[in-house]
């Protein structure tokens, strides 16, 4: 049962050739666009868009003749800023933008190493020989030369490798050399000393025998290649290695990343933006827009909407081709770039890792003195709370709280309740409290008065293992004299109260995976869809599969999912389901996927924009303070390009920051 199949198709870009194409005709109506008081950009934009880049080389040698000027010229005289750029992109060759595009990013003070990357790394090699030749016609430079006198070290003999496109072709599979080219020696080994190979390997071997390499990486080493180069290296070096690695798993994934992190958070990387919708609209836009898509859950098409303007926009829209949030079903490259996503996330063991541990030198007897000391007479020492708080695990402030009480006769929950306020106050008591406590302290916060906060509930239920779920619930009963199963009954209704109650049970399966059962779930679910079951009936099967089966065996049937009916689980649930329910069934599928990217998301989303869900803050930096916070942390900068320690710093203030600074542990 191998991945989808990839059948041959047509051109996987969004721009072709015009089918009744006069060059003459067309340079006559971009010149009258441009003659006399302002431009008419509706017509040039629109004109240049529906030609290839081919044919755009015929007019602007038809333009020369007819009018004796040069077109880029002229159009760079009539247009200007974001826009100019992107018609200017378009009419150049594209070795001449790929040269123009690096001129820019070696010339002046700083270098732009992203850029150079990014061409380096996705170009084959014919392109590669395009672009050296294009940049000594256009510069009277050495390419070589240019990038030598600009970068230095690992990172500099890589793209000089690079440089040379020399990577062997596609059909070039040496078995033999696969077990040879083990990176397993000089990677968790090595690393450091041994680089050379590493550069030689990724540099020269064909795609098909590195991603042979790449698999046979993740079953000796039980983690990715990726997840290797990043504990491994660090700064250009590390993220052109990455790139590199990403651009033999998938181009099209590599773009789509690359064009997320360009329009998402706050401003444009416009010259990013702008690049790689020129360089890709003949080549794999399609692609590109499948693999956004899969990963982000929108559309390219409405990120493009959402974060341009004007003509500008339109243009952009005109080479992205089409809206995907309308589809469901898969193209084949993407189909296999899905189902190898969740072969990935079924067979990596991920370490787990918390940011507070317990404390060496651990007295609870001199903490509940220090404490008390802090809190007594007048005004409070925070930062005396503070410090002992965030370095102690769980387990230990417990022992702390019950010392306070054997010692003083004091309730030191009472006691900080009194001495702290607002936020800090929350948060230090949420540090305080036992895990159990504080999950049915939040469930019992988002149910109380007149809304209910959906997502919280959500969070908690999906995330939580059997054991924290019952102790959670005892906690609940405990606290508020009334079973947490009876509180969401009450407070929520119809499918949405079915899943929640499903999943408050806590009895989710545990054990190995059995692929027979896998493959019977994803036939389940495939059927479902197929049928239009009556919506209520699909919802009944999806609801059973994703509330009882264990995250491992899910991860096993989505992939079969997409072997079965080449689409995509997340795509359905989108656009079959809605409300509270799908939004239930969505966080169930992205933690299956990857939990701590899950988490990441729902932090971003709570410091992004105006204001900040301090709610979401600190119940999410409390409760994964000890299990994985860490990698939480690592998938925060992978995603969205900033760290989780700059997005704190700038959304928080006072005593609050500090302490959320402690437990977020380090600035990455």
């Amino acid at each position: 049962n191998g991945p989808p199949s990839v059948g041959a198709r047509d051109s996987l870009g969004t721009i072709a050739d015009q089918p009744d194409f006069d060059a003459g005709s067309d340079a006559e109506a971009l010149y009258n666009a441009m003659k006399g008081f302002g431009s008419d950009k509706e017509a040039i934009l629109d004109l240049i868009t529906s030609r290839s880049n081919a044919q755009r080389q015929e007019i602007r040698a038809a333009y020369k003749s007819q009018y004796g000027k040069d077109l880029i010229d002229d159009l760079k005289y009539e247009l200007t800023g974001k826009f100019e750029r992107l018609i200017v992109g378009l009419m150049r060759p594209p070795a001449y933008h790929d040269a123009k595009e690096i001129k820019d990013a070696i010339k002046g003070a700083g270098t732009d190493e992203k850029c150079l990357i990014e061409i380096l790394t996705s170009r084959t090699n014919e392109q590669i020989h395009n672009l050296v030749a294009a940049y000594k016609d256009a510069y009277g430079r050495d390419l070589e030369e240019d990038v030598i006198g600009d970068t230095s070290g690992h990172f500099k003999k890589m793209l000089i490798v690079l440089l040379q496109g020399t990577r062997e072709e596609d059909d070039v599979v040496s078995e033999d050399l696969v077990e040879q080219d083990d990176l397993y020696d000089a990677g968790e080994a090595q690393w450091g000393t041994d680089e050379a190979k590493f550069i030689m390997l990724l540099g020269n071997r064909s795609v098909t025998h590195l991603q042979l390499v790449f698999d046979e990486y993740q079953n000796i080493a039980e983690k990715s290649i990726e997840d290797s180069i990043k504990s491994e290296l660090s700064g250009d070096f590390e993220r052109l290695m990455l790139a590199v690695v990403q651009c033999i798993r998938s181009k099209p994934m590599y773009f789509a990343k690359r064009l997320y992190k360009s329009m998402k958070g706050l401003g444009t990387a416009d010259n990013t933006l702008i690049r790689i919708m020129v360089s890709r609209s003949e080549i794999d836009m399609l692609d590109i827009r499948e693999c956004f898509r899969l990963r982000y859950e929108k559309s390219l098409y409405n990120m493009i909407q959402d974060d341009t303007s004007g003509e500008y926009k339109r243009t952009l829209l005109n080479l992205c081709g089409g809206d995907d949030d309308i589809a469901g079903e898969f193209f084949p490259e993407a189909a296999q770039i899905a189902y190898k996503m969740w072969e990935i996330s079924a067979m990596t063991k991920v370490q787990l890792r918390g940011t507070v541990r317990p404390y060496q030198n651990f007295d609870p007897a001199s903490d509940a003195q220090a404490l008390r000391k802090a809190m007594k007479g007048f005004g409070t020492d925070e930062d005396t709370i503070i410090d002992i708080v965030t370095h102690r695990s769980n387990a230990q402030r417990q022992e702390i709280r019950q010392t306070f009480k054997s010692l003083l006769g004091r309730e030191l929950m009472a006691d900080l309740k009194s001495e702290l306020s607002k936020n800090l106050e929350r948060l230090i008591l949420g540090l305080m409290m036992t895990p159990a406590e504080f999950d049915a302290k939040m469930m019992k916060k988002a149910m109380e008065g007149a809304g209910t906060d959906e997502h919280s509930l959500i969070e908690i239920l999906v995330t939580r293992s059997n054991q924290e779920i019952q102790e959670m619930c005892s906690a609940y009963q405990n606290a508020y004299k009334k079973s947490l199963e009876d509180a969401i009954a009450s407070d929520t209704s119809g499918q949405f109260k079915r899943i929640l109650i499903s999943l408050a049970q806590g009895a989710r399966e545990e054990g190995p995976v059995d692929m027979a059962r896998a493959l019977e779930d994803a036939q389940v679910s495939v059927l479902a869809d197929a049928c239009n079951a009556d919506s209520g009936d699909m919802e009944d099967k999806f609801m059973s599969i994703l509330c009882t089966r264990s995250f491992p065996h899910l991860r096993r049937v989505f992939q079969e999912f997409v072997r079965c009916s080449n689409k995509d689980f997340e795509q359905i649930i989108k656009k079959e389901m809605s409300g509270d329910f799908k939004n239930a069934m969505f966080a169930i599928v992205r933690s299956v996927k990857n939990q701590p990217s899950y988490f990441a998301d729902r932090l971003y989303k709570a410091m992004k924009g105006l204001g900040t869900d301090d709610r979401a803050l600190i119940r999410i930096m409390v409760s994964r303070s000890e299990i994985d916070l860490f990698n939480i942390r690592k998938e925060f900068k992978e995603t969205h390009d900033a760290t989780l320690h700059e997005f704190i710093q700038g959304d928080t203030s006072g005593d609050y920051r500090k302490t959320l600074l402690i437990i977020c542990g380090g600035e990455d």
